[in-house]
Formats: C-alpha cells, structure tokens, sequence
C-alpha cells in the first residue's frame, strides 16, 4: 500500500497542495485528473521522490518499487533498443550474479554438513525463488513482447537508440518500465507519443498489469479503459472518486451543484446574521448577543467552490496578411533516413484558407513534412512557399524550441517586436500567467503550461500560415477547446497533424493520409474521412486489420518459439540471402550481357575472323555458358532458401 500523507507545498502565494491524503492499494488502478497546473505532474514527482513537499510525507512498505515515466526525460545514446532496455534489470542481473557465484562455491566444497554450506543452500533457494518470482526466466520474452507491442520491429532491437526520434525513444523508457515489474507505476501522459495500434496494446497491457498504477492522460477513453477510480486535484484539495473518467464528470458537476446551493444558502445565513448585527449592534441590552454573532461569523468556514474552470483561456490570432493563391506546393517530394524510406513521390498543393489535417500512424512522415515545410529539412523533389507566405511553427516538443533557463516574461519579451514588449504581461494572462507566474523559469512549467507558452509565442506576429503538430498534446481539456475556437476564427492557412479526432471535428475541410510511405489526399472533413472508412474514432484507425496481428504480437515467444538471439540470427540469416540472391543476379546480368555481345561478334564476318584467331576462344566461350547454367542453378537454389526464410519471418510476424 503507498500512503500520500497531508503533503503541503506552496509556490510563492499559491497553495498547490494543501495537506492532501489520499491510499493506492495494490493493483489498484487510478487516474489523477486537474487542469494544467494544478499539481498532477508535481505529485507524480513527489511519489517517486524527484520532487519534496513542505510538508507531509510519502509511506510504502519495505523494498516497495516505484516506476516513473514523466513526460521529458533525459535521453542516452552508445546502446542498442535492446541494450538499453536490458537496464531496467538490474535486480534479474544481480540475482543471475549472485545464484552463479554460489553455484560456482557449491561446487567447489565437500563440508556438506557446515552451516555455512546449508546457509549458502538456503541463501541460493531464496535467489532462485526470487529470480523466478521477477521474471529472470521469462525476460527475453517479455522484453521481446513489449518492445513489439510498442512499435518496435525485430531488426531495430539492434539499432543504436540515437537514431530514432524523441518520441521512439520514449517509447523505450516505457517498455524499461513495464518490463522491471514495479509495485506501482506512475505514468505521466503515456500515450503522447504513441500511435493508435500502440495505444490500444498498451491498454491492454495495462489492464492486465498485476502492480498497481497511478496515470495522468488526456486521452478520455485510455482513462476510461483502464482505470477503475479518480482523483481530482483542484485548488491545492483532492477529491476522491471511486469511478473512471467518465462517471467522474458526472459526479463532479453534482458535486458542484451541491456546493453552489450550500454556498447560496450560506451567503443568506451570513446576511441574515450580518443583518441581526446590526440591528443590535448599539442596543445596550443585545449587545452581548451581537458580539457572539459576530464571532459566529468570523468562525465561520466559507463555502467555496472547488472549481478552477473560471478561469480560461481568451485569445484570437492575428488577422492573417494576404497570401498568394497557392501556400504551398510540393512536387515528387520525398525523405529518406539512410536506407529507410519515409514517404517518396508526393504531390500536394495547399490554396490559402484551407484548413488540412495529416493524419495516420507514428512513423508514417506526417511530422517529418512540416519538418520540411516549416524547417527546411532536407529532402528530395521540389517544395516552394507561396507569395508572401509567413508562417509560425507549433513544434510537437516544445522542451526544444523554448529555453528553460528564460523567464515566462523574457521568453515573450525577447521573441516580441519592439512595439509589442510592452504588452508581454498581457498577453501571458490571455494564457492564464498572472502576477508572479511570470517571473517563473520555463524549465519548471508542465507540459499543458510549455504548450501555452508556445501558443502565446504564436500570437505575437502575424502569419497567414500556422503550422501545428500536435498541439493539443500536454493540454487540458479546457485548453483544448479554446486552441480550436481560436483556430476557428483565424482566417490564415492551417496544417495540422493530430490523432484527436473531436480536436478536428470541424476545423479540417482536408484530409492528407500517411500510410505505407504514399500520402494521399481526402476531400472532405474529419466526419467524412471517418464515414467513408466505416470508422467511428480514430482509436479504432487500422484497428481491425490489426487486431488479429496484435494479439499475436502480445506472445510472440510462444507463437515462434525463438529467442530473441535465434531472431536475430533468423534477420542474420535473411539479410545474407537476399544479398546471395543480389549478387548472383548481378553476376547472371552481367556475364548474360558479355555472352550477347559475343553472339553479336559472332554473326559479323569481320568480327568473326578476328576472335577465331584465337586458338583457345571457342573452348571459354563454351566454359562461359556452363558458368551461366550453373550461376541459374545457384539463383533458383539461392532464390528458394531466400523464400523459405521470408515465409518463416512473416509467419513470425503474422
């Protein structure tokens, strides 16, 4: 059981925490909600030990295990996937030392009956029960099975982790968590960088997780899926729901309402009383009556409502300049990361006043193209910007576009034009930063309050272009609403790249499909795309072609029955074949071509005169055409062992 025990902190004049208590019991499942800022992502920290408190503390039982996911996290590079995963094992690895090296003592001693013997007998029963208990024997699987689950492919456990993105990275920092099999873990927005096949394995992973779980999300219906109760954080109390996400709501606008009839009728009680004070105030015989009202008044606790919703976002973007006909055009446009493909041959034009959604899995280039549009990456074919096109740039991390050593002031101070610096306070209080919130580092904000800081940055010129890569990402619900009433009301260009189908419900008039590196495009809204594919959320994206695909993902060490080394020999094995086969139609191309050009000598008499001088010619000409017979003989036996070896690998994946 971990105990949360009367935590008090205050920042500067706000009380986040005001002796807040709350129990996780083992396996319990629970959700911790609250707008941005009001301390989830600060708790998740105080748990795990990353943050302190003024007061209060933190109890769990002896050699209790806590996992921790937040949301930015240091990345490290010189490992594999694999390599990199394997280090969240360090008690199998301990064990593994430990039961070797007494195996190794057994070995060498006879004193079968000393006590140190039997005590090293009794210290090896306990490592090995241990052992087995955390999954010593079953890791490779396991590993095998959530790194899969996750998106990863068998040939990219071996690839350096610095050659995947933030997010992908992120991604192994989760599955290193899910394979240490914590007491508790505590997941901070898990599903940010998670595509739709990824997120519904997760789910089910975390269903069935025998630990307990305490998560943030934004995402509704992961919430609703997984956990079973609800924590609120709101004006430094918490409120205790025994309900997922969805019953939550409900209960807590009768909450609300409760309160706001206690808190009516409390205010009649207190005029009333205010009202009998002074009528009795300066009569010599209520006079004593008087003073205990008044001390009943001042004794009295207001009633107030626990609701932070009053305060809201309030924006509109610049009027956009005019912008020539086409915004963008893209012709044959392609990307390549070494050998791997992301999307080649596309051709898009975007006119001004469209509003156009990317949408598709993870991996698919719809970041990797506003990359290009937005930062010039480099690229093949030809990509040009309109007339007078200007535009301005959500990137999805926004750890890596703004300085976390700058203020909240500095950072709109130093990105405004001269004549706006003076209205820097304003505009941060549009964005919901007031008095001393200004003078806070950026390094200390959450997610959702970077993703506001972002949006403020936004407004301060005007652009007839906004590119947004998943900007609702990190913000709350309520933030979420006021971004899309905002992007609404603009009157520039959009692109967006987003999963969140009720985000786009309404602002996208345009569909761009990524999938299988081709980019598509779909005339109509979200509604449309949605209808024309019989889909009812993009949860559901690929869902039922992936299902049956997934839930063989989930036991791939029973279904193939191979290790993770036997995989890696089976690519090992695969990749040498298909280079054998490469080669030998190389070899067949070109002695087949030097065989033609002889046949051609062969019918010209001058040609002909000239090669029968050479006594020995007709002897290799004919040594020549058996090599040809045997290289055919080696292709079709080098071409079958290659298929047998690729039907294997797709029944493995399959």
């Amino acid at each position: 059981m971990l105990g949360i025990n009367k935590l008090i902190l205050q920042l500067n004049d706000r009380m986040l925490f005001d002796e807040i208590s709350f129990l996780v019991n083992p396996g319990e499942k629970l959700g911790l909600v609250g707008s941005n800022g009001a301390g989830k992502s600060t708790l998740l920290k105080t748990i795990a030990g990353e943050a302190s408190v003024d007061k209060g503390n933190i109890s769990k039982p002896k050699d209790f295990n806590i996992g921790y996911l937040p949301q930015e996290l240091p990345l490290y590079d010189g490992r594999t996937v694999w390599e990199e995963a394997e280090t969240s094992l360090g008690e199998i690895k301990q064990l593994q030392a430990a039961i070797d090296d007494i195996n190794h003592q057994l070995a060498e001693r006879e004193d079968y009956e000393s006590d140190s013997y039997l005590k090293l007998i009794e210290d090896l029963n306990f490592n090995t029960e241990r052992f087995n208990l955390i999954g010593g024997y079953t890791y490779h699987a396991d590993l095998e099975k959530i790194l899969q689950g996750l998106g990863f492919k068998a040939e990219d456990f071996h690839r350096q982790t610095q050659e995947f993105s933030g997010g992908w990275r992120m991604r192994i920092e989760l599955a290193k968590l899910l394979l240490a099999k914590h007491d508790v873990l505590l997941l901070d927005e898990p599903t940010n960088h998670l595509d739709i096949n990824s997120i519904i394995w997760l789910e089910n992973f975390l269903k069935d997780y025998e630990g307990a779980i305490v998560m943030v999300s934004h995402d509704r219906t992961f919430l609703d899926n997984i956990t079973k109760r609800t924590v609120e954080i709101v004006n430094g109390k918490v409120y205790d729901y025994p309900v997922p996400y969805s019953r939550f709501v409900a209960l807590r606008e009768e909450r609300r309402q409760l309160q706001m009839q206690e808190q009516k009728n409390q205010e009649k009680e207190i005029k009333h009383t205010e009202e009998l004070i002074e009528k009795f105030r300066y009569k010599a015989s209520k006079a004593a009556f008087a003073q205990n009202l008044i001390k009943k008044l001042d004794k009295m606790e207001r009633i107030e409502i626990d609701d932070d919703d009053s305060r809201k976002i309030n924006f509109r973007f610049p009027p956009a300049p005019r912008s020539g006909k086409v915004v963008v055009k893209a012709e044959k446009l392609g990307k390549n990361y070494g050998e791997k493909k992301i999307f080649g041959g596309v051709n898009l034009e975007v006119i001004r006043g469209e509003r156009i959604a990317f949408v598709g899995q993870n991996g698919q280039g719809k970041s990797t193209l506003v990359k290009i549009i937005a930062d010039n990456l480099n690229h093949e074919g030809h990509l040009e910007l309109g007339h007078n096109v200007t535009f301005g740039y959500y990137a999805q991390e926004q750890a890596k576009t703004l300085d976390g050593n700058k203020t909240l002031l500095q950072t709109i101070e130093d990105a405004a034009p001269e004549d706006l610096r003076k209205k820097a306070r304003d505009y941060l209080g549009a964005f919901l930063f007031s008095g001393e919130d200004v003078d806070k580092k950026v390094k200390v904000l959450s997610g959702g309050e970077k993703g506001r800081l972002a949006l403020c940055k936004l407004l301060l010129f005007p652009h007839n272009l906004l590119i947004m890569d998943e900007p609702t990402n990190h913000l709350d619900l309520k933030s979420k609403d006021m971004l899309k009433n905002a992007l609404l009301q603009y009157d520039g260009t959009l692109v967006v790249v987003s999963h969140d189908r009720h985000f786009l419900q309404g602002l996208a008039d345009k569909i761009f499909e990524f999938k299988d590196g081709q980019v598509k495009e779909f005339l109509g809204n979200i509604d449309e795309y949605l209808e024309a594919r019989k889909l009812d959320d993009f949860r559901q994206l690929e869902k039922s072609k992936e299902a049956d695909k997934i839930a063989k993902q989930n036991e791939p060490k029973e279904k193939s029955g191979l290790s993770y080394k036997e995989r890696k020999q089976l690519d090992k094995d695969l990749r040498k074949a298909e280079k054998q086969v490469d080669d030998l139609e190389g070899s067949i191309e070109a002695l087949e071509s030097e065989l033609k050009s002889i046949d051609a000598q062969l019918h010209d008499p001058e040609k002909f005169k000239e090669l029968s001088k050479d006594a020995d010619f007709y002897e290799k000409y004919e040594a020549r055409k058996k090599d040809l017979e045997k290289m055919m003989k080696d292709w079709e036996k080098a071409q079958e062992e290659f298929h047998l070896l690729e039907q294997k690998k797709a029944e493995l994946d399959n």
